[in-house]
């Protein structure tokens, strides 16, 4: 199993300088992947959550790029309506190319109504705009010349290179917890990325539908590689708390069960929607992560200690 970390890419303490000290730091620990989140136009919904300012994923993976060598980049989630599938295509592609082939495309159809109405994109329709969409960006890995037909994007013999190092493309982790987006996982994914979910509900809610979509499509059940909370308290949480949130024994025996449930990855988080993330947080943050590495995980193995 491989370990990856969630970088804050937005609030006020984002900057240059510190999303590449959050990178290094987790490349010099031996995290696999070092991840960010997207958002687009900071609407009222998504600023009550997510404070600016908020740094673009691609721009923010592609200056990650060129200062990191060993840990894996990604996005955790791309929202597939936010932008045309032939640009998405590309830039994925490049900072692919940048990376020499350590990316991982995350993607999903998104949440926040006012940001898709600020973007003129039909909230409603999202999650048929998204199948088709990440069908478009795996068509424009396959081919440096790609064509593509479907109800909400068309477009004949596009030049699309350069193609990904990864020559199948990216893998593509799919988030969602709606049966939309599972059968996307199964139909279009390498993996199946759900967040902030219980042990309880991934057991049994979230996989046994995974493998009804999976059997009912006849394909095979995807990889699952979850988003987890990083939130340490000093006594342990009751009945209800999401993976990664309790003591440092409770967060052990989470990636115990993921590990038992055969997960490939798991990303912790250390940000909370709506986490001000006051002076001296990333400090406290990188020493957990730290700490965990040397405690919890061994990361060059890839497993719970």
């Amino acid at each position: 199993m491989k370990f990856g970390v969630n970088l804050p890419n937005y609030g006020p303490e984002a900057t240059p300088d510190a999303l590449a000290d959050w990178a290094l730091r987790v490349e010099s620990i031996g995290y696999h992947y070092a991840m960010v989140s997207d958002h687009v136009a900071l609407t009222p919904d998504v600023q009550h959550l997510f404070p600016a300012p908020f740094y673009d994923p691609f721009a923010t993976l592609a200056w990650l790029a060129g200062i990191t060598r060993t840990v894996g980049l990604g996005t955790t989630v791309t929202i597939l309506p936010y932008r045309h599938p032939v640009h998405t295509a590309r830039v994925a592609a490049n900072i692919d190319r940048f990376s020499n082939g350590r990316l991982v495309f995350g993607a999903a159809a998104g949440w926040a109504a006012r940001e898709f109405a600020v973007l003129d994109v039909p909230y409603r329709k999202r999650g048929a705009i998204s199948d088709e969409y990440l069908a478009a960006i795996k068509a424009c890995w396959a081919d440096e010349v790609a064509s593509f037909d479907g109800a909400h994007v068309s477009f004949r013999e596009v030049h699309t290179g350069p193609l990904p190092v990864q020559r199948s493309g990216p893998p593509v982790w799919v988030g969602g917890h709606s049966y939309g987006a599972l059968r996307r996982a199964v139909r279009l994914g390498d993996a199946w990325h759900p967040t902030s979910v219980s042990g309880d509900w991934l057991l049994g809610v979230g996989l046994p539908t995974l493998r009804q979509v999976a059997e009912e499509h006849e394909r095979p059940v995807p990889d699952v590689c979850p988003r987890i909370k990083l939130r340490v308290t000093s006594r342990p949480l009751g009945p209800g708390r999401l993976l990664g949130e309790g003591t440092r024994a409770q967060i052990a025996d989470d990636l115990g069960l993921l590990q038992d449930l055969g997960a490939r990855a798991v990303v912790l988080d250390p940000t909370y929607p709506g986490d001000r993330r006051e002076a001296g947080r990333t400090a406290r943050d990188l020493d957990v992560l730290e700490t965990l590495a040397k405690e919890v995980i061994d990361v060059d193995a890839g497993c719970v200690r």
